[in-house]
């Protein structure tokens, strides 16, 4: 158990510092200033998460391992993120429906992790529950303004739900370290699509049909786009071992 506790806890690090590497690209690029704000403010949040959780994984680990070295000395065999957040931003549709996706996720994870039975684990939870009720009012916002909106933004939306929705089904497939968080993913998942169909109804997307999900970034098999990312944000701690501000 304390091993796959390790695991567990890293991969929802993972998650969240890949996804806030993907928003934080958007900071001075954003398409208003108040947006470019929002988006960096996310990423910032969602960075706290992932310390919280490196943080955690270390001290289990007991092994002089450091919050850095777990984001930053890793291979990309080793990351357990889930694929839907290394996807590419490519406009901002994808990005908040990519966010939108996610953070539902989270807040329903996040609800049921906050009674776990490792007081850890479900204080991090229950802490970041503020946030991810931010981030998910403000993607669904996001969502229906462009899905019901012009008929531009309404095809990018189109555009957006074709490319990322086959990464969803990741999120509901437990892999044997995640069966210790004790998340009921069959009502996860019910309970998700359940949200998602109701905001979608209001934006005017359907979801695909008969959709392959790709799977594997939970046990460190991913697209080739993490290890670009891990490149650039890699790049300082293995150049300069051990440095610092």
């Amino acid at each position: 158990m304390h091993s796959s506790l390790i695991d567990y806890t890293i991969h929802l690090a993972d998650s969240t510092h890949i996804l806030s590497q993907r928003n934080s690209e958007w900071c001075g690029h954003g398409p208003i200033l108040e947006q470019d704000i929002a988006i960096t403010n996310i990423s910032l949040d969602l960075l706290g998460q992932s310390r919280n959780f490196y943080q955690y994984a270390a001290s289990l680990m007991n092994n002089d391992t450091n919050e850095d070295q777990l984001a930053y000395m890793r291979s990309e065999r080793e990351y357990k993120n889930l694929l839907l957040t290394e996807q590419p931003n490519t406009d901002w549709a994808h990005t908040v429906l990519r966010q939108y996706f996610f953070s539902q996720f989270q807040f329903l994870l996040f609800e049921q992790l906050q009674n776990h039975n490792d007081p850890q684990l479900a204080a991090i939870a229950a802490k970041s529950l503020k946030e991810t009720t931010y981030h998910l009012r403000w993607s669904g916002e996001w969502v229906i303004r462009l899905g019901d909106g012009s008929e531009e933004s309404h095809q990018r939306m189109i555009v957006a739900m074709d490319a990322l929705w086959a990464y969803t089904g990741e999120m509901f497939i437990a892999t044997p370290y995640e069966l210790i968080s004790g998340i009921d993913f069959k009502a996860l998942n019910e309970n998700w699509l359940a949200k998602l169909q109701l905001l979608l109804a209001e934006a005017r997307i359907p979801i695909p049909e008969n959709t392959y999900f790709q799977t594997g970034g939970k046990t460190g098999t991913h697209t080739e786009h993490l290890g670009f990312m891990l490149t650039e944000l890699q790049y300082m701690q293995r150049t300069y071992p051990n440095c610092e501000w």
